[in-house]
């Protein structure tokens, strides 16, 4: 009896104790997560509620994000390119202006002069990263990769439709079709995107990114996203939008992460995105422009290491994140969720693609050329035409007969 009501206390003790330290552990945890919404929440001259349920803080340009950074501290904000490649060209049709999307938050207002959109993280937006270190994180993709071949690891499969080139580029740029795709699951995405790389595969790789994208685990809901990417490590290190320091937003018009409002439908009107990232000759840092007028801000050179100099590789496409739960493919959609030979108003499409080239001259993007991971599941098919240049058709439906 007495060794019984030994043992009986000794497992009572123990209870306690790992109750205690889960709960200091939780404590900590979320001491952890108040620090860093305090830290990426900045105080907002106004705030915008969303129809899609974000807040969109107007931050003091004083209180830019970007002072935060180590390197940054006296960092002089930049509201304007001090250079322009040759050949630039800022003017859009009363057609294309028609077709240009919006965003959801600028319905209801939108921010002073002198101020920047910021959308608010919430404490659910970290939770869902599964942890704070992971939180802003890309998941391992084929970059990490020497061959372009289905990225593997325990965050899923990251498949492709890409057409890529290769040489020494100041900047690229292209007209891309924004859809809604269907997404499997939470931790699932389909995204549209162009990507300036240089570096070698792995940790020294520099990544420069924008797109669109629909991703419920780190967004919370199902629409598509304008978001911005970069690293200078390989994905060890770097972020989506504005979720840790190194972009320099300036415009107050464009809320990185913000949800967009028009989007394409089936055989009917086609909804577009002209986006152009270029360096800057006279500073090197990485500029991005929307809409053919909007500045949106820079990534400053001093990020990179290899991006200092130039690009080595562009890409322009689409990418979908495959966990097959049920072992099998994925019903996440691609694009428009249909195949390349589709064509238009059910295949996605990236038109108008250019290159600056290491003269820093605009100019039309010839050759390259097309890889697909998985084309039973998502294809493309690139052409030529005399008013959208050098364009692709890409998407597909993912799972079907003939990919499982």
């Amino acid at each position: 009896m007495i060794n019984q009501t030994k043992v009986s206390f000794v497992l009572l003790i123990l209870i306690i104790a790992a109750i205690v330290t889960e709960s200091e552990f939780s404590d900590t945890h979320d001491a952890k997560i108040t620090r860093l919404l305090k830290k990426l929440n900045k105080p907002a001259l106004k705030s915008i509620k969303s129809p899609d349920g974000d807040i969109i803080d107007c931050v003091h340009m004083k209180n830019h994000p970007i002072y935060d950074h180590p390197l940054f501290k006296n960092h002089t904000i930049q509201m304007r390119p001090s250079s322009y490649p040759e050949g630039w060209n800022n003017e859009p049709s009363d057609k294309e202006k028609e077709n240009l999307v919006t965003q959801l938050w600028t319905i209801n207002g939108k921010c002073p002069k002198n101020s920047i959109p910021i959308r608010r993280t919430t404490r659910e937006d970290i939770l869902r990263a599964k942890s704070i270190e992971r939180f802003g994180k890309k998941t391992s993709n084929r970059f990490t990769q020497p061959n372009p071949v289905n990225s593997t690891s325990n965050d899923g499969i990251h498949e492709y439709a890409i057409l890529e080139v290769h040489g020494r580029f100041h900047g690229a740029s292209s007209i891309i079709n924004v859809w809604k795709p269907y997404v499997k699951t939470e931790d699932e995405f389909s995204l549209a995107q162009m990507w300036l790389v240089a570096g070698p595969p792995g940790d020294e790789l520099n990544s420069i990114e924008f797109g669109w994208q629909v991703y419920e685990g780190k967004f919370h809901d199902k629409n598509p996203r304008y978001f911005i990417f970069w690293t200078a490590d390989g994905y060890r290190t770097g972020c989506y939008n504005l979720d840790c320091h190194g972009f320099v937003q300036v415009n107050r018009e464009i809320a990185l992460g913000g949800a967009i409002a028009n989007v394409s439908t089936l055989g009917g009107q086609q909804y577009q995105i002209p986006v152009s990232i270029w360096k800057d000759e006279q500073t090197g840092d990485w500029w991005l422009k929307l809409y053919y007028t909007i500045f949106v801000g820079y990534w400053p050179s001093s990020l990179f290491t290899h991006l200092r100099d130039s690009a080595s590789i562009i890409e322009w496409g689409g990418e979908i994140l495959d966990f097959k739960d049920d072992g099998r493919h994925t019903t996440t959609r691609m694009g428009g969720g249909y195949f390349a030979q589709e064509g238009l108003t059910r295949a996605a499409y990236f038109r108008n693609l250019e290159i600056v080239d290491e003269h820093n001259i605009w100019r039309r993007n010839e050759g390259g050329h097309t890889i697909m991971t998985h084309e039973s599941c998502y294809n493309i098919q690139s052409a030529f035409d005399f008013t959208w240049g050098n364009f692709f058709f890409y998407g597909g439906p993912g799972r079907n007969q003939n990919c499982m």
